[in-house]
């Protein structure tokens, strides 16, 4: 194989076309590549699932979900989730949080239904 067929970055290949006057600031703006669809493209039917609700459905199940659980679904990392339950879900959403650590295991923490008033 030879060295010549190494490409080179995108950075270098911009500084490139740059210096060679290409580019100049009264050119008309570029049109988006053919391939990609536009954002009218996408049906409306999808739903996209967010982190957030991921985490509060964890939360509403019985047995309630562990930071490690949270921590796979999610892709945050500790302090992260730490955050979003104080943060989040007991501030901003105001849910109550209860924690559990039953006979030395991991600790889990679930949302508390209220019941009527």
């Amino acid at each position: 194989m030879s060295t010549s067929s190494i490409e080179t970055s995108s950075k270098a290949k911009r500084g490139a076309s740059k210096a060679s006057g290409q580019l100049k600031s009264g050119s008309p703006a570029k049109s988006a590549p053919i391939g990609k669809p536009s954002k009218i493209d996408i049906p409306q039917s999808e739903c996209r699932v967010t982190k957030q609700e991921l985490v509060l459905t964890l939360l509403r199940r019985s047995s309630g979900a562990s930071i490690e659980e949270i921590m796979q679904a999610t892709t945050w990392q500790q302090h992260s989730v730490r955050g979003f339950l104080a943060g989040t879900v007991k501030k901003k959403l105001g849910l109550e949080l209860a924690s559990s650590k039953p006979n030395d295991e991991v600790r889990r923490y679930r949302i508390v239904v209220r019941r009527g008033r």
